[in-house]
């Protein structure tokens, strides 16, 4: 297949369904925005094996099938006409993806198959690792950074705190999935049932809160990634990251609304805060030169 059909296929899975990442992505310049399409398209192949009605068995073999479409080893990839893997494995070429983190995301979407239980926020956060941070360091890899040694687990940590707020906005959803992801150690502590519809409101409404409070110092630790990347990398984490900071102020601000269906902003808003972002990386590569200057003239 060739590499130019195979990018624009994933481009379109990415716009159709990325609605919150697309709008950093596409603040990307092409070469890198295209790659981060061939990551998310494959991330969500993963995740729609998880998340679909098929049995386990037939889930678990498709996921392996998956791991060994992304199985290189280094040597020359063999003629494919999925666009998914052509693309992906030409963004692996020019961007050197850490195969590793193609593997842990489909060892945390292998967990949400078998129905894995979190006894702890630390498990959890191990979880997180997998199905989010996993994406935080296949990103950077795109990116580029000017410390890439500082940037990787602060990428990761970002990963963490989308992926928790994913979790805070889906609570309702994922049960009726099967699916209770908050730590069995926090609903004792709060004196909560992980079932969300039959929960006291009282208590439910203090384990989101008592979880978004953690979320938000995930959030704060991480950003400490953006002055690390080049102006358009940060506007393009930045916009992603400021959406689900606004999702889980919002979730902060009335807990219980997770009960009444998905959290989430209005298109203009995420817009907004997209050109928000590209305008502050804009303001601030232009005045690095500047300060470059002042500092050579001292």
């Amino acid at each position: 297949m060739n590499v130019e059909e195979a990018y624009r296929s994933c481009e379109e899975i990415t716009r159709a369904n990325a609605r919150n990442f697309f709008y950093g992505i596409r603040l990307l310049p092409p070469e890198k925005r295209r790659a981060m399409c061939a990551v998310y398209a494959f991330a969500r192949r993963v995740d729609d094996i998880g998340d679909g009605d098929l049995a386990r068995e037939v889930k678990l073999r498709l996921l392996a099938d998956a791991r060994a479409g992304v199985s290189w080893n280094g040597g020359p990839p063999e003629r494919i006409e999925d666009p998914v893997l052509v693309a992906l494995r030409d963004t692996h070429a020019r961007f050197d993806l850490p195969l590793d983190a193609l593997g842990d995301l489909i060892d945390g979407v292998e967990a949400d198959v078998n129905d894995t239980v979190y006894a702890s926020f630390d498990d959890l956060v191990g979880y997180c690792r997998q199905v989010a941070g996993s994406i935080g360091r296949l990103s950077l890899a795109i990116f580029g950074s000017s410390d890439r040694a500082a940037a990787d687990p602060l990428a990761d940590d970002l990963g963490v705190a989308m992926q928790l707020t994913n979790i805070l906005r889906d609570v309702l959803e994922d049960y009726e999935r099967g699916r209770v992801y908050l730590p069995r150690d926090d609903f004792a502590r709060f004196d909560c049932p992980p079932d969300p519809t039959t929960a006291p409101e009282p208590a439910l409404r203090e384990l989101i809160r008592y979880e978004a409070a953690r979320d938000r110092e995930w959030f704060d630790r991480g950003l400490a990634l953006v002055p690390l990347l080049d102006a358009r990398s940060a506007a393009c984490v930045t916009a992603m990251t400021g959406i689900y900071r606004r999702i889980l102020d919002r979730i902060e601000r009335a807990p219980a609304a997770v009960l009444h269906g998905r959290v989430s902003l209005p298109p203009w808003e995420k817009a907004w805060v997209a050109a928000g972002s590209l305008a502050t990386a804009a303001g601030r590569a232009a005045t690095a030169p500047r300060q470059r200057q002042a500092v050579g003239a001292r």
